[in-house]
């Protein structure tokens, strides 16, 4: 299987985040990257580098202002006095129509969901690559390519058109899905990470070219908890285009592989002709976050069940956070992709 990486990606280095009011390690380090790609490799994976798209593709899925904010605030942030060292924001509007600040500090509030994506020096050129990396994927699906891998790193999903969260800064998924629907594709965006694909949600919350769908842990109880719930079915033109399939804490490989069943039910009654999943691998009963529980036999059974489509599969990874079994994990998904192909 093709993959796709840029070595550029190892700059975004966060050394924080803030959680139940704490500041702890941030998990999204770039260790994952040599981790993925151990299992990448494993899986028979072939590595090469992105071509430069340009920021089009990115600016078809987020807005200039917030593409403005993003390359700029780490610069921006240096002249405050005594701010620390990552952009962490400390207010937040009540609403997205409230004032737009000129202030480095108010700007972070606006375009920072959470302070679980702290911005760093090597933020922006990491997340650029990450999304350059998610455009070639798409690019060799729309030039004939029946599967492939990106290792996008920084992750994706958490992030809106117009904002961050969640160690999220450009949709990774949502990005390789507009390039496919642009070149006119119809492409369905199965979200299997742990967390809620909100952002990606918010994103085609109201069209109907791009079918969203995202398993994940119940949010009553587990982050994003605003989003992500079985009522969110879209609005406008988008109605009846998003589903989510919520699961039990500790859900297992028989819990998750049923709710997956009725997702690609929903892929094939869409109509797709082509798949991105978003690839999270913290669904893992050995992620730290342990929110569900499949096993590395589950990973190769969801693999499987992507391939028995029949369709082409862009897999861009999301989640999965260091422990024994991620690079395995990943290596299972792949492996049972291209076992059952």
């Amino acid at each position: 299987m093709k993959a796709i990486f840029d070595a550029r990606q190892w700059h975004h280095d966060p050394k924080h985040f803030m959680a139940n009011g704490k500041a702890q390690p941030n998990p999204e380090q770039p260790k994952r990257i040599e981790v993925l790609q151990n299992g990448a490799l494993a899986a028979g994976c072939t590595f090469s580098e992105p071509q430069d798209a340009g920021l089009g593709p990115i600016a078809a899925v987020h807005t200039a202002e917030y593409l403005t904010f993003l390359k700029n605030i780490y610069r921006r942030w240096q002249y405050i006095k005594d701010a620390g060292e990552e952009v962490i924001p400390n207010i937040h509007p009540a609403n997205r129509s409230d004032s737009y600040p000129k202030s480095a500090t108010g700007q972070s509030g606006y375009h920072q969901a959470d302070t679980a994506c702290p911005i760093a020096e090597g933020t922006w050129e990491a997340s650029y690559w990450s999304a350059q990396s998610a455009i070639s994927g798409a690019d060799y699906l729309r030039e004939g390519g029946q599967s492939a891998y990106v290792l996008a790193r920084p992750p994706g999903h958490h992030a809106f058109a117009d904002m961050a969260g969640g160690f999220c800064f450009l949709n990774n998924s949502g990005i390789a899905a507009q390039r496919l629907a642009a070149a006119g594709l119809r492409p369905a965006i199965v979200d299997v990470d742990v967390h809620h694909g909100n952002g990606t949600q918010g994103i085609f919350y109201n069209r109907d070219d791009v079918l969203t769908v995202s398993l994940h842990a119940d949010p009553e109880r587990f982050y994003p908890f605003f989003w992500g719930h079985a009522q969110e079915r879209g609005e406008g033109a988008g109605l009846g285009y998003n589903l989510n399939l919520p699961l039990a804490r500790g859900t297992d490989d028989a819990g998750f592989l049923k709710s997956l069943d009725v997702a690609l039910e929903r892929v094939t009654l869409f109509g797709a002709d082509v798949v991105v999943v978003a690839l999270g691998l913290d669904a893992s009963i050995d992620d730290p976050f342990q929110g569900l529980a499949v096993t590395k036999e589950g990973f190769s059974r969801i693999g499987a069940a992507f391939a028995n489509l029949g369709l082409p599969v862009l897999f861009v990874q999301e989640g999965g956070y260091l422990s024994d079994s991620l690079g395995e994990n990943l290596t299972r998904c792949l492996t049972g992709y291209q076992t059952a192909t």
